[in-house]
């Protein structure tokens, strides 16, 4: 399962990364992916949903980045930071299946696997951050019952 959840994760971030770079459409995006990468129907239903999820709350999204990284101008980090931490930021506040530790753990696998050398550092400070202020790093919050902070 956790595998799955990470090709999923890692197929949001390519769908994500494109549309920030071009003017295709994130279905388009996704299929393709889903063919070239043979992602099974529950990996491209979570990806889906992640894209989805956060291209309809991006603003807010962006502006919790802004709250909690104002040296990194959100347009000036670079497209894969960018990504990753909307993924994560998504998953950390708003959605209730993803544990804090998962969200945040999940994240810095992708900086590290996508990112530069800096990324994983600036993905782990943000969102280290973010779940400081919100009371999640408590390790018994496995799950919350009502996600969005937003």
């Amino acid at each position: 399962m956790t595998n799955l959840r990470r090709r999923a994760r890692i197929a949001a971030l390519q769908t994500l990364y494109e549309i920030d770079c071009t003017e295709h459409k994130a279905e388009e995006v996704l299929a393709h992916l889903a063919i070239e990468r043979a992602l099974p129907p529950e990996a491209i239903n979570f990806a889906r949903e992640l894209v989805q999820d956060v291209l309809k709350n991006k603003a807010k999204i962006d502006n919790v980045v802004r709250r909690f990284a104002p040296s990194f101008p959100v347009a000036q980090m670079s497209i894969i930071d960018r990504n990753i931490l909307r993924i994560a930021i998504f998953e950390l506040l708003m959605d209730n299946n993803t544990p804090a530790k998962v969200a945040i753990n999940e994240a810095v696998v992708l900086a590290k696997t996508f990112g530069s050398d800096s990324s994983p550092r600036l993905i782990n400070g943000v969102l280290g951050s973010i779940a400081t202020k919100y009371g999640k790093t408590n390790p018994s919050d496995q799950r919350r019952e009502n996600g969005n902070y937003l």
